[in-house]
């Protein structure tokens, strides 16, 4: 069996003052950095892997981001964010970049929360890298607890991985909604650690 660590869209526009900030987002960008540069605990990965938003800068993104003049219902419509190219897109900066294997841009264009929804830097689907590489099992980290952490974690479950969320490295939107997605990840069989 292998493992790997899926790093979800730890970019600045996620953090503390970004377009879409999360309390507690760069204290998970030093956590997983910590992690990384321990060498006991890292090399428990054969693969790490990196995910970010990386929206168009024209349009709504297929409705992503709000309307013009029109308010987001921070749902199903937000505030234009991650735009690729710009300081919001990028991975926030006390994430160790070095560390990370694979780079995966996901929402081009299109909405989307989970890492398997995104492509590799070569253009390859997330499940044909961790197939491709023997990865089994899969730790997941990163921002938001109640959006793209529990998707990316469900996604990676219905590929087939065994699945484990690190509740000390991730960070949610809201408490109430947070706490839904860590009862539903567990309800569906997914470790939480």
């Amino acid at each position: 069996m292998s493992r790997a660590l899926m790093i979800v869209d730890v970019q600045n526009d996620f953090t503390e003052g970004g377009a879409l900030g999360v309390a507690g987002g760069a204290a998970i960008a030093r956590g997983v950095t910590t992690l990384l540069r321990d060498e006991r605990a890292a090399e428990q990965y054969a693969l790490v892997i990196a995910s970010r938003d990386w929206h168009d800068a024209d349009g709504d993104n297929g409705g992503h981001f709000a309307a013009p003049g029109s308010e987001p219902d921070f749902a199903g419509t937000w505030p234009a964010h991650c735009v690729a190219g710009t300081v919001g897109a990028q991975y926030h900066p006390e994430l160790d970049i070095d560390r990370i294997d694979v780079h995966v841009r996901k929402g081009m264009g299109e909405p989307a929360y989970s890492a398997f929804e995104g492509v590799a830097g070569d253009g390859r689907a997330l499940a044909d890298v961790l197939r491709e590489a023997g990865v089994t099992e899969l730790d997941v980290v990163g921002i938001a607890t109640d959006y793209c952490v529990r998707a990316s974690a469900l996604d990676a479950q219905e590929a087939g991985l065994r699945v484990r969320v690190r509740g000390d490295l991730i960070a949610g939107v809201a408490p109430d909604t947070s706490v839904a997605a860590i009862k539903e990840l567990a309800a569906a069989g997914i470790e939480i650690l």
